[in-house]
C-alpha cells in the first residue's frame, strides 16, 4: 500500500509513491484515458512552435503579441485534458466501455483540437477568433467553437456524475467528494460565466478594450472589469477543490467530508464575487498593475 493510503484511516487510491517522473505520469494518463491523454500531449507539442513564433513574429493584436493567446489556450487545454484523463480512471470499467462514454471522449477531443486549430489560424492572420462576426463564415466558426467549448466543459459534469455513482471506487470520502464537487462546479460555474461572456460580446466591461497594460502574466484589465478572472477560477474548480480535499484528508481525517463542503461553498462565493466585480466594471486586485 502506498504512503498516502497508509496515512489515512480509510482506503484511498493514490499513484505509487506520488511519483514525480513525468514519463511515468504520461504513461499512467495514457492507461487511464488514451484519447484524452494523447490529444492533450499533441496540443502541448503544438504549443512549442507557437511559442517560438511568438519570439520571431513582431505582429500584435489587441496590444499584445498575436501568439500569446493561442499559447495560453493551448496550455489551459492541455492541463484541462490531462486532468480529466486522470479522473476518467475513477469511472467504473463498465461505464468506460459504454459507447456513449467513448463518443463523449471523442467529441471532447475533436472540440479541443478544433478550438486550438481555429484560434491558432486566426492568430496567424492577426485576426480575432472570439467575437469575430465580420462575415457569415466567421460567425459560423465562432458558433462552432462555442458548441465545442460547451461539450468540453460538459464532459467534466459527466465525469462528476459517473465518479459519484462508482461505488466500487476505493477513494477516501473527503477526496472523492472534492473531486465530484470540483468537476461539477467546473461545469456549472463555467457555463454561467461563459454564457455571460457570449451574451456580453466581450470579456472587458468598462476600461480600455485592449490587453496592453494588463496584469502581468494574465493580461487581465487594470482599468475595468474582466470576466476572464471569474472564468479562470470557475474552470479550475476541478483543481482547487480536489487539492484542498487531499489536504483536508490529511489534516481533518479522510472520512470527514464537512471541510470539503465548506471550502466548496467558500470557493463558489469567491467566484460569485469575481463575477459581480467584473460586471460592476471593477478590476481584479486593483492595487496590482
Amino acid at each position: 500500500m502506498n504512503t498516502l493510503a497508509k496515512s489515512l484511516p480509510v482506503p484511498v487510491y493514490a499513484p505509487p509513491a506520488l511519483r514525480l517522473d513525468p514519463v511515468w505520469w504520461l504513461g499512467e494518463l495514457g492507461r487511464r484515458e488514451p484519447v484524452l491523454a494523447g490529444t492533450g500531449i499533441l496540443i502541448g507539442l503544438a504549443a512549442i512552435p507557437m511559442a517560438l513564433a511568438g519570439v520571431l513574429d513582431p505582429r500584435v493584436f489587441n496590444g499584445i503579441d498575436v501568439w500569446i493567446k493561442p499559447v495560453k489556450f493551448a496550455t489551459a487545454i492541455v492541463l484541462y485534458m490531462l486532468t480529466l484523463a486522470f479522473f476518467a480512471g475513477w469511472v467504473s470499467r463498465k461505464d468506460r466501455r459504454k459507447w456513449w462514454f467513448n463518443a463523449a471522449v471523442w467529441l471532447f477531443a475533436a472540440a479541443a483540437l478544433f478550438e486550438i486549430v481555429y484560434i491558432s489560424y486566426q492568430a496567424s492572420l492577426a485576426e480575432a477568433s472570439h467575437y469575430n462576426r465580420t462575415d457569415v463564415l466567421h460567425i459560423v466558426l465562432y458558433a462552432l467553437m462555442g458548441v465545442g467549448a460547451t461539450l468540453m466543459v460538459a464532459f467534466s459534469g459527466l465525469l462528476a456524475f459517473l465518479i459519484q455513482r462508482n461505488r466500487a471506487l476505493n477513494v477516501a470520502p473527503a477526496i472523492r467528494d472534492s473531486v465530484v464537487i470540483g468537476l461539477a462546479l467546473t461545469f456549472v460555474l463555467t457555463m454561467i460565466v461563459a454564457g455571460t461572456l457570449s451574451a456580453w460580446g466581450s470579456h472587458w466591461i468598462g476600461g480600455a478594450h485592449s490587453d496592453a497594460g494588463g496584469m502581468i502574466l494574465t493580461g487581465w484589465s487594470r482599468d475595468g472589469g474582466d470576466l476572464r478572472v471569474a472564468h479562470l477560477f470557475a474552470t479550475h474548480a476541478m483543481h482547487f477543490i480536489p487539492i484542498f480535499g487531499v489536504a483536508s484528508a490529511y489534516i481533518f481525517g479522510a472520512g470527514n467530508r464537512r471541510p470539503v463542503w465548506v471550502f466548496s461553498v467558500l470557493f463558489t462565493s469567491f467566484i460569485a464575487f469575481l463575477y459581480f466585480q467584473a460586471l460592476a466594471g471593477q478590476p481584479f486586485l486593483p492595487f496590482i498593475k
